[in-house]
C-alpha cells in the first residue's frame, strides 16, 4: 500500500486518516472510545454515567464519532447500543506507523551524514 513518500496511496491514506485523528484529539471522545474498546456495546446512558457530561453530551460526541466510522449503534429494543468499528482505527495506526517510518528513516540518514562528514 505504502510506496515512495507523497505517492498517492499515502497521500490518499494520511487524508483518509485525519479525520480520526481529529475526533481523537477530543478527551471526551477518546474516552467513550477506551470505554467501548474495553467494555464493548453500551447505551448512552451507559456512557454517561460517570463521563462527568451529560447524555445529550455524549450523544454529540457519538455522532461525530459515527460520522468518521468509528462508532454505530444498533437498536436493541428500546435501547441503541453503540460500539466500536475497529476499521478505521487499524487504519489510522497504519498511517502512524508509516510516519514514524520515514522520521525513522530521516534519522539514520541524518545520523549517517553526521558520521560521515
Amino acid at each position: 500500500m505504502w510506496s515512495s513518500p507523497g505517492s498517492p496511496a499515502e497521500t490518499a491514506a494520511l487524508r483518509d486518516a485525519a479525520p480520526v485523528f481529529a475526533a481523537l484529539g477530543d478527551q471526551t471522545r477518546l474516552r467513550l472510545v477506551a470505554r467501548l474498546c474495553r467494555e464493548g456495546p453500551l447505551s448512552i446512558s451507559q456512557l454517561a454515567t460517570g463521563a462527568g457530561v451529560t447524555r445529550q453530551a455524549v450523544s454529540k460526541h457519538l455522532r461525530v464519532l459515527a460520522t468518521t466510522g468509528l462508532a454505530h449503534a444498533e437498536r436493541h429494543g428500546r435501547e441503541q447500543l453503540w460500539q466500536l468499528e475497529p476499521a478505521p482505527l487499524a487504519a489510522a495506526r497504519r498511517a502512524l506507523e508509516r510516519i514514524a517510518q520515514r522520521w525513522d528513516e530521516a534519522l539514520e540518514r541524518l545520523r549517517a551524514a553526521v558520521e560521515d562528514g
